[in-house]
């Protein structure tokens, strides 16, 4: 199972990232050893995609990092934006 996510910290700073594995890659940027969500203050898993194969996973998270329809329409069903 493969998996797309959204981190939200105290600052409503948000990162999106995909993994395989929800809690070894929570547990990275908790620790501080991811380098792009190390400056985040206390971030917390907010929104969580689940799906059965990679490339479908890369794929969404592709089109949610380019900011465009499929994030904001996300953002709008989720309550951030």
């Amino acid at each position: 199972m493969y998996y797309v996510y959204i981190l939200k910290d105290d600052n409503s700073s948000i990162y999106i990232g995909y993994t395989n594995n929800i809690e070894r890659r929570f547990s990275e940027h908790q620790s501080g050893k991811c380098f792009t969500t190390r400056k985040l203050n206390n971030p917390q898993v907010y929104y969580i995609e689940g799906y059965t194969n990679e490339e479908d996973a890369r794929t969404r998270e592709r089109k949610l990092k380019q900011f465009g329809s499929s994030y904001v329409g996300l953002m709008k069903r989720i309550g951030l934006k």
